[in-house]
């Protein structure tokens, strides 16, 4: 059996077959996990989501914020944007399976025997695992109710932007959406922020990316996630960066993470224009 984690597909079908071609991937007794964001600016993200679908148990894919994105725009609190490519999964016969399915992924997976935790976008600073996962399951279990319209009709806006076990309602749930879909850097006060999208070293002074603030509490978790394509592949003990720019002509990445870590990847044609 084989563990490979992959990372944002965003609608690129051809590269991801080709991925799982070049992997050998056998649905029967290997396991892939998606960072997240299946769909959306790439050119064929209804096939993306009836492919990951189609391979049950042997796929876990956590949400990104375009998988959330297209639940709000399906449930009509939220439009299509200029570069959104998502009509054809609007249109598709099987829509409302699809969204039912992606509505049930969860927004953290932690794998304690290769002590591996998946995320779209990381963790705050102030969060362990312990905290990560209560705070994931508050979300994934409103996220399954019988009332989940009201989470997106509540879920956009970037407040608050610091973490407190005080927060309650929806600003709870909103401040834990943010962190787990959409972060990128921290200021000094450890509030999130959702402008600064350039790769680490090329922030505004006073921002650190998440893993690098003080004090951090989930050093030692064996991060993987997706969101920042201009992250670029660091070195970083712990912190393993999947998003390589598929979407934008770069790299489509799965690294093995049971055993011996190393990445396989595949070239794929520029989708969007930066």
């Amino acid at each position: 059996m084989a563990i490979y984690a992959v990372g944002d597909v965003q609608g690129c079908l051809q590269p991801l077959q080709q991925l799982m071609e070049k992997l050998r991937f056998d649905p029967s007794s290997d396991q892939l996990w998606f960072t997240g964001d299946l769909v959306n600016r790439g050119p064929e993200s209804l096939g993306v989501l009836r492919l990951v679908k189609s391979l049950g148990a042997s796929a876990i894919t956590v949400l990104g914020n375009h998988d959330l994105h297209l639940l709000a725009v399906a449930e009509g609190f939220s439009e299509l944007k200029p570069l959104d490519t998502l009509d054809e999964i609007l249109a598709a016969p099987d829509r409302d399976e699809l969204m039912h399915w992606l509505r049930h992924r969860p927004l953290l997976h932690h794998n304690s025997e290769h002590n591996k935790t998946l995320v779209h976008a990381g963790l705050p600073p102030e969060w362990n695992l312990e905290t990560a996962q209560r705070c994931a399951s508050e979300v994934e279990v409103f996220l399954r109710s019988e009332n989940y319209r009201d989470f997106f009709a509540h879920m956009y806006g970037n407040e608050p932007a610091n973490w407190s076990e005080e927060l309650t309602g929806y600003d709870r749930l909103r401040y834990i959406t943010n962190a787990l879909t959409r972060m990128r850097y921290c200021n000094a006060n450890g509030a999130l922020d959702m402008k600064s999208k350039m790769a680490p070293g090329k922030q505004p002074e006073g921002l650190q990316p998440w893993y690098a603030m003080p004090n951090r509490q989930n050093e030692s978790l064996n991060i993987l996630f997706g969101h920042w394509s201009t992250h670029g592949e660091q070195f970083i003990p712990g912190i393993y960066s999947l998003d390589t720019g598929c979407l934008w002509g770069g790299c489509l990445t799965a690294l093995r993470v049971d055993g011996e870590t190393y990445r396989t990847q595949v070239n794929c044609a520029q989708a969007q224009h930066p």
